[in-house]
């Protein structure tokens, strides 16, 4: 169990960590916090946003939707490996996921298959919008993989956490496939690396 590290540490250690990082507006203080509490956290969670062209995907993860608000994550992670930081707080990115699942995030075992959605995610994770089209050919280039990999590995580094506490929105909530084209087993192999 663990508190959410404040905004100045969470700047700080992404940009640690060898991050470009771009700060959107007063992202310090865009949240949901009034719908709801933040923390204790125990992992993080990716995305993709289905969407192309990083300045309108920025806006969108950072704004909403009528009917979805934003921040809908912390942070937007463009193609060329910029990350954006939209909101810090409770965010609208996991909504409810599978208990079992969360339960193994924070003891860092093996997934069970996500095959309820009864707890709210949004108050548990840091959760990164990934710009892809989640179509299965859209390419995730270079860049964008090892952007997702460094912010993993920085939240997990401060932490003390262990890849196995970062999933894909796919391993939460059923019904969901993103992130599509990349596996999260291999994702985590990676921070797995970087972290040892």
């Amino acid at each position: 169990m663990a508190s959410p590290m404040s905004a100045g540490t969470f700047l700080a250690i992404l940009k640690d960590e060898g991050v470009t990082v771009v700060e959107v507006g007063d992202w310090e203080h865009h949240n949901r916090n009034d719908k709801g509490p933040w923390g204790p956290v125990h992992g993080v969670m990716i995305h993709h946003t289905v969407t192309s062209g990083s300045e309108r995907t920025v806006q969108i993860c950072r704004d909403g939707y009528a009917d979805l608000p934003g921040p809908l994550c912390h942070g937007v992670i463009t193609k060329d490996g910029r990350v954006h930081l939209v909101g810090y707080g409770r965010a609208n990115h996991a909504g409810l996921g599978d208990d079992d699942v969360l339960r193994a995030v924070i003891a860092e075992t093996a997934l069970p298959p996500d095959n309820e959605a009864n707890t709210d995610g949004n108050r548990h994770f840091y959760g990164f919008e990934c710009e892809n089209l989640g179509d299965g050919e859209d390419p995730w280039p270079e860049a964008q993989l090892d952007a997702i990999e460094r912010v993993s590995a920085a939240i997990c580094r401060h932490h003390g956490w262990t890849a196995p506490s970062v999933i894909g929105h796919l391993e939460w909530q059923p019904g969901k496939v993103d992130p599509r084209g990349f596996t999260m087993a291999s994702m985590r192999e990676r921070i797995h690396s970087r972290l040892t």
